[in-house]
């Protein structure tokens, strides 16, 4: 890979340098939120990006086929890339809360016990909002409930 395609790599958030803690470092410093601040945004980039080849797709393929069994899978295709936009909309929506968090100091806790949720899981979960413990408990009376 040559120095200009490495530049142009886009960062997701799994193709990112693991944050390497030092000892004793306060938790969320400010190389800490840097390094998620810089995940997410990354990640929102790449999410907006397919938004907009989505449409440009759906522009350029929308025809009204005469036969319907051409329309109806091109309805269907469509209907999946929808449906496929519409939970990276509400993954941006999480996205742009957590860089909220970022700037309102809050990001890195659990927004269920205040305990800190932990830099691997963030860096698994960049948009997580409870620590694992919370989580898997929240899981288990969503299970039991429903």
């Amino acid at each position: 890979m040559t120095n200009s395609q490495a530049s142009q790599t886009v960062a997701t958030p799994f193709s990112y340098q693991p944050y390497v803690e030092k000892a004793g470092e306060e938790y969320m410093n400010d190389a800490h939120l840097e390094h998620f601040r810089k995940i997410l945004n990354n990640w929102k980039a790449e999410l907006m990006q397919e938004v907009d080849r989505t449409v440009h797709h759906m522009q350029d393929e929308a025809a009204n086929f005469p036969d319907p069994n051409d329309r109806a899978t091109q309805e269907s295709e469509f209907s999946l890339e929808l449906r496929t936009r519409d939970r990276e909309r509400k993954l941006i929506k999480k996205i742009e809360e957590a860089l909220e968090h970022i700037e309102s100091g809050d990001y890195g806790y659990c927004e269920t016990c205040g305990i800190e949720i932990g830099i691997r899981r963030l860096e698994a979960r960049p948009t997580a909002t409870q620590c694992i413990d919370c989580k898997t408990l929240d899981e288990i009376r969503e299970r039991q409930m429903g």
